[in-house]
């Protein structure tokens, strides 16, 4: 059974927000009004505030004095910029992990299951969470704090959801993608680095 995922009341607040920006709810350059989202969501201020703070120090929103925060007119072009920086930094968490990953790929293969589900219930919502937690598990076992705390400053769910949400061409089998890294790893593939930085610049949003 997978554990129960516990969100703080800034995280819930941010994926509020998100969706909100995601489903169309705020239009690019329409204002984000703080003491509104509070009251809807009965909730103080300060974690709203954070909430946005955070989703602008990702460049999704932007703020102006007397203007307010308002939503970004994000193009494809602007997800794609942190694609080549994650996939640099999973090339080395795929290297540093390899030995560890080549013996146990059970924490992989728990994700892969997921996405399994959720691409034959068309779940974007869970495609995304569970790609996000595959990759995650793969710097985890990398043993590189900074490495770790580099990889998600990035804003990787963000990334992802809106990439998968917003830019996606066609429907994907993100299961089948990712069971081949895991098939990578147990066979100890030399170039295990290699394929997984291909695999995140395959990711990446396209027009």
């Amino acid at each position: 059974m997978t554990p129960p995922v516990v969100h703080s009341l800034r995280e819930q607040i941010r994926e509020h927000i998100l969706e909100g920006i995601v489903s169309g709810r705020w239009q690019p350059g329409e204002r984000i009004v703080e003491r509104r989202i509070a009251v809807e969501l009965e909730v103080s201020q300060t974690p709203v505030r954070e909430a946005l703070r955070e989703l602008e120090s990702l460049q999704l929103i932007e703020s102006a004095p007397n203007k307010g925060v308002r939503v970004r007119n994000l193009t494809a072009d602007d997800l794609k910029e942190s694609y080549p920086v994650r996939a640099g930094l999973e090339q080395v968490a795929a290297e540093l992990a390899a030995g560890r990953l080549s013996e146990n790929t059970m924490a992989l293969e728990r994700e892969v299951a997921a996405l399994r589900e959720a691409d034959l219930a068309g779940d974007g919502e869970a495609q995304v969470r569970h790609t996000v937690a595959f990759h995650q598990e793969i710097v985890r076992a990398a043993g590189n704090a900074v490495l770790l705390h580099t990889w998600e400053s990035l804003g990787i769910e963000v990334w992802t959801t809106l990439s998968i949400r917003w830019f996606s061409p066609e429907p994907r089998s993100h299961a089948q993608d990712h069971q081949e890294i895991v098939d990578a790893f147990r066979r100890r593939d030399p170039k295990i680095g290699a394929l997984l930085k291909a695999h995140v610049l395959s990711c990446a949003p396209r027009v």
